[in-house]
């Protein structure tokens, strides 16, 4: 009596073993490792199948697939940190370009010196009618309202020049301006008579530094705001 079976011929288990676990020098290219890893082991695997039982066209078309998708990842994964690494050098560039440079970043201080200030409004949508009202922290009262009148949604800078009201002059007939110092201030946006909750302040800043390879990457380092990211910076000046 003949006895047939159907399973892996017990001599192929180490040659399974062997494939899957062969020492084999470390591959600098980790996708091609893992393409001669696979077909080394479906190699082994046709050559010691049950040739009463062998593998059908359709488990080793479903093999393949699956090596060509994993390969696809590995290969994209490697490509991705590829463009990240280039990325991170272009900003890095991109960002020591910028010292010296005037910015405006979000914030609601202003500073006042010798009748000069710059500061601004970023609108996330469009307002029928845009204020900026500078307030005197020392006495907490508002000092000016600027009128900027409708704006559309986007970036707005702004000089200030300190002179609360132009008709008010001193003995010389100069406008009598505010004193040097720092100020707060707030923006009031409405659009169709309801407030717009998405304008924001910007303080004006400049860059003194860049610092480079930081868990936070690429961070911009500011007088006033300290340090800020590349996505912080809503204009340079």
């Amino acid at each position: 009596m003949t006895t047939i079976t159907t399973s892996t011929p017990a001599a192929s288990v180490p040659d399974l073993m062997s494939a899957m676990n062969a020492k084999k020098k470390v591959e600098t290219d980790s996708v091609q490792a893992d393409t001669d890893k696979f077909m080394t082991l479906l190699v082994t695997q046709l050559k010691n199948q049950d040739p009463l039982n062998p593998l059908d066209n359709a488990q080793i078309t479903s093999q393949l697939a699956q090596l060509s998708t994993v390969t696809g990842v590995n290969k994209l994964n490697t490509t991705l940190e590829s463009l990240k690494t280039s990325y991170q050098s272009a900003e890095a560039m991109q960002a020591t370009n910028l010292i010296g440079h005037g910015v405006l970043v979000e914030g609601n201080k202003v500073q006042l010196q010798s009748g000069k200030a710059i500061l601004g409004v970023e609108l996330g949508s469009a307002a029928d009618s845009v204020q900026v009202v500078i307030t005197d922290p020392a006495t907490g009262k508002d000092v000016q309202t600027i009128e900027l009148g409708p704006n559309q949604a986007g970036v707005v800078p702004l000089a200030w020049d300190g002179v609360p009201d132009p008709l008010n002059v001193d003995a010389d007939g100069k406008p009598l301006a505010l004193a040097n110092g720092n100020y707060s201030f707030r923006v009031v946006a409405t659009r169709g008579g309801q407030p717009v909750t998405d304008a924001k302040g910007l303080t004006f800043d400049s860059v003194v530094s860049v610092t480079t390879g930081g868990k936070d990457g690429i961070r911009l380092n500011l007088p006033l705001r300290g340090a800020v990211s590349m996505a912080d910076i809503k204009q340079v000046l």
